[in-house]
């Protein structure tokens, strides 16, 4: 930011999927340490935010073998962060440090950093998509922990966070239904929210 001259007064963090939960631990990481950048904002959209759900989850599709690739992608998961973390029964700490938010704890803190700027955690849970293509229920969704972390950050005395639910906005870039898509978010309206 230095190097490009880049404004450090109004910075937003954000990501979809994954690069939900990098926004999530950067902006935490960047006020905990009080840091010269300090982000006004943060927002993920439909992020698997508990790596130690997103594992439990990724079993469950496997056993349920109902679609072929959440089985191929549970099967990564697992053996990707069997690798880097454990198994969340044996190490439990690795991924509290690792995961914006664990439920299981209940650790606040990557959370506890955010709760004095503006989140916003977008989702939209079609279950009825979930449960024809996925076999997914409630429990199974990046919106229940989503759901949940935003009910910490209430608890925590945020004003500012807020969790946006939306509907038929599940549409990529192909023209296919699929609720896990960056179009969950109203560009126009974001940028309205990130404005000064």
């Amino acid at each position: 930011m230095d190097q490009h001259d880049v404004d450090k007064n109004n910075v937003f963090i954000g990501g979809f999927s994954s690069g939900g939960n990098v926004a999530f631990l950067l902006s935490s990481y960047l006020i905990k340490s009080n840091n010269s950048v300090q982000p006004k904002g943060m927002f993920v959209i439909d992020s698997p935010i508990d790596l130690e759900k997103l594992y439990d989850n990724a079993q469950k599709d496997v056993s349920a073998n109902i679609d072929a690739d959440a089985v191929e992608e549970g099967k990564f998961l697992m053996a990707l962060f069997e690798k880097e973390l454990g198994k969340p029964t044996e190490n439990q700490e690795k991924y509290k440090i690792a995961s914006p938010y664990l439920m299981s704890s209940p650790s606040i803190e990557n959370i506890q950093y955010v709760k004095g700027i503006k989140t916003r955690f977008y989702c939209e849970p079609d279950l009825e998509w979930q449960q024809q293509n996925k076999g997914r229920k409630w429990e199974n969704l990046n919106a229940f922990a989503l759901k949940k972390a935003n009910e910490s950050l209430l608890n925590l005395g945020s004003e500012k966070s807020e969790y946006i639910e939306t509907k038929n906005r599940g549409i990529r870039a192909n023209g296919k239904k699929h609720p896990h898509s960056w179009n969950l978010v109203e560009r126009g309206e974001l940028v309205r929210w990130m404005l000064p």
